[in-house]
């Protein structure tokens, strides 16, 4: 289900037959070194990780991860979204593009529909948390008007992360 709409992206819900494309994301070198491991081992895992992330979101909060996929074919690229994360009081923005897809100015044209987006749904805040290293993300949420907010560590995890917030 198309969701969002851009010059170049069409932001769509993330569907079972989108499996392949989820393997190959979630095991990029940039997914596991800034994200983290999913356990994404087989297409079964990959269909398992759109059952119970993306496409429950979809049913609890009204919006998720979306696929971004270029409008001119139907390539998907990369996901862009609000996620209700545990551990966090205010909804996040997330996203993550294919290497090949990097510094292209995607990232940036989705995460600012998606902020469009979070005002039309009556948010008031946005967060976004990224590690502390991942200087192109930081880079990204600046440019949307993001500040530093603090730091944060998620629940079952070690790391603290930066967090970004906006008053939408």
């Amino acid at each position: 289900m198309k969701v969002l709409e851009t010059d170049r992206l069409i932001l769509r819900w993330v569907e079972v037959s989108d499996a392949q494309f989820i393997f190959q994301l979630l095991n990029e070198r940039g997914w596991l070194k800034y994200i983290g491991d999913k356990g994404i081992r087989t297409l079964e895992d990959a269909v398992h990780y759109i059952k119970t992330g993306p496409r429950t979101m979809y049913k609890r909060e009204g919006f998720g991860l979306f696929l971004a996929e270029l409008k001119e074919n139907q390539t998907p690229i990369g996901l862009c979204g609000l996620i209700k994360r545990d551990g966090l009081d205010d909804v996040d923005i997330g996203y993550a593009f294919l290497a090949e897809y990097h510094s292209q100015g995607f990232a940036y044209e989705a995460a600012q529909e998606t902020v469009a987006f979070a005002k039309e749904k009556g948010l008031k805040r946005l967060i976004a948390i990224t590690t502390k290293g991942n200087q192109s993300s930081i880079k990204l949420l600046e440019k949307l008007g993001m500040k530093l907010d603090g730091f944060v560590t998620l629940p079952n995890d070690t790391e603290e992360l930066k967090k970004f917030a906006l008053d939408l």
